[in-house]
């Protein structure tokens, strides 16, 4: 595919380098020629610098052979003007264009047919606004995604010494997986994946990532006695998108404050939100901190647009006596950093993003893909269909169906409802499939036992 992405920030960066590596013919535009000369040394892609919006500088980066164009700039209006004036010139090439301002996506008819001409708009600040609250809404889980509109629920968590887990074999666990309806789909030890069969025996501190129905995730974290007791007071490092975001979500049910730097940004979120307290100040100064009671809050949220104040925030915060503390990484490599500074979990905006960008790439009828374990693992749901012939599952056992070794099939949905899997269990046409992958290498596999009707 001939995929043009329009701007080489951080986002923009991590879309090109995952996708050149999938056989893509990819072209990035930015007007800082020194960024594009960074990034062409690490990939294999094109670059055009210039405006990413005028079309002398799209002419010249190929948009009229271009399959894809995603417009990832650091400007909203920027992204939405290119995708606006690539619809007027040269009417097909898909487009997905980054929207972070929360005053756009509000109106939800800005944008399509009648409203300015994208065709998918991608907003990461609520994607990630979104993760965090998934978080806060199971305590005791490592991450959360999402499939099949919320039907189903991919979720990992990390098994404690004593634990029901430990020591055990997955296929004693089948008394509680509810006949092929929760399903372990991996176990990562030491970061590294193990086998996932039914001999496959957990151990104490294995991260553990199962699918179930939604409506069946609290009941199994209790029973597996991973569910942990709720997150009620909150301390918000960062009034920006995703902070406003989050304090919008939570302040009805939850006790929450922001801590803002800048004084009229938390100005303007005092007016704007009803029931959160705003504080003006340095989400890293003690003082603040332990005068806010600090020992007495469930989360820490540090969601600044640093990476180093997030870490030294969340650090002191947890230091300070904050029951969990999470934090916002834009750069993977600071990840290394966390051991031992007693920081819960670390969320990835580019993964985030990602996962929402793939899904529009891959090849096959693909309805959503979820980035795990840094971008190193994949789910994806695909839906099924019989127009393929020998290459469609449709109408095929399970067991008869030739996937590669390592994709774990982990639910099935059909009518709208979650069913067991089993060997003998058999495709039907519109059956929604959620496949998990360690190996980037299976995906084309996936894509075409799963390709749409118009392909």
């Amino acid at each position: 595919m001939k995929i043009l992405i329009l701007g080489a920030g951080k986002t923009g960066t991590s879309v090109a380098e995952a996708l050149a590596g999938e056989d893509n013919d990819i072209v990035v535009v930015d007007d800082d020629a020194t960024r594009l000369e960074a990034l062409k040394e690490r990939v294999n892609i094109s670059t055009v610098v210039g405006n990413a919006a005028y079309p002398h500088i799209l002419e010249l980066a190929g948009v009229r052979e271009t399959d894809l164009v995603i417009a990832v700039t650091d400007r909203d209006e920027t992204n939405m003007l290119a995708c606006t004036i690539i619809k007027t010139l040269y009417g097909g090439t898909k487009t997905i264009a980054r929207v972070r301002a929360i005053d756009y996506m509000k109106n939800p008819n800005l944008f399509g047919a009648d409203g300015i001409p994208i065709d998918i708009v991608i907003s990461p600040e609520q994607s990630v606004m979104e993760s965090i609250r998934n978080l806060i809404e199971l305590p005791g889980v490592l991450h959360i995604s999402d499939f099949a509109n919320g039907l189903v629920r991919l979720f990992s968590v990390k098994v404690a010494a004593g634990g029901f887990l430990t020591g055990k074999k997955i296929k004693t666990l089948k008394g509680r997986l509810s006949e092929g309806k929760i399903r372990v789909a991996a176990i990562f030890r030491n970061g590294i994946a193990q086998p996932t069969n039914g001999e496959s025996e957990i151990a104490a501190d294995d991260e553990v990532f199962f699918f179930a129905p939604k409506l069946e995730v609290r009941r199994l974290l209790k029973d597996l006695g991973c569910l942990e007791k709720p997150l009620k007071r909150i301390i918000i490092a960062g009034g920006g998108h995703i902070g406003k975001r989050l304090a919008l979500a939570l302040e009805k049910d939850h006790y929450v404050k922001i801590i803002e730097l800048n004084p009229k940004r938390a100005r303007k979120l005092a007016n704007e939100l009803d029931n959160t307290i705003v504080l003006q100040g340095d989400c890293g100064d003690e003082m603040l901190l332990l005068e806010e009671s600090i020992d007495k809050t469930d989360l820490f949220c540090a969601i600044t647009d640093n990476d180093g104040e997030n870490i030294i925030a969340a650090a002191l915060a947890k230091a300070h006596g904050a029951r969990k503390a999470i934090c916002i990484l834009n750069n993977l490599c600071y990840n290394k950093l966390l051991p031992g500074t007693g920081i819960d979990l670390a969320v990835l905006p580019y993964v985030e993003t990602l996962g929402g960008i793939l899904k529009h790439v891959r090849q096959g009828d693909v309805a959503q893909v979820s980035l795990l374990r840094n971008g190193t693992a994949e789910a994806i749901e695909a839906i099924a269909h019989h127009s393929h012939g020998e290459n469609s599952v449709v109408g095929r056992k399970v067991d008869t169906v030739k996937l590669p070794e390592g994709i774990i099939l982990g639910a099935l949905i059909r009518n709208n409802e979650a069913i067991g899997i089993h060997h003998d269990t058999l495709f039907e046409e519109g059956d929604h499939v959620v496949m998990f992958t360690l190996d980037k290498s299976h995906i084309p596999s996936i894509e075409e036992k799963f390709k749409s009707l118009s392909a």
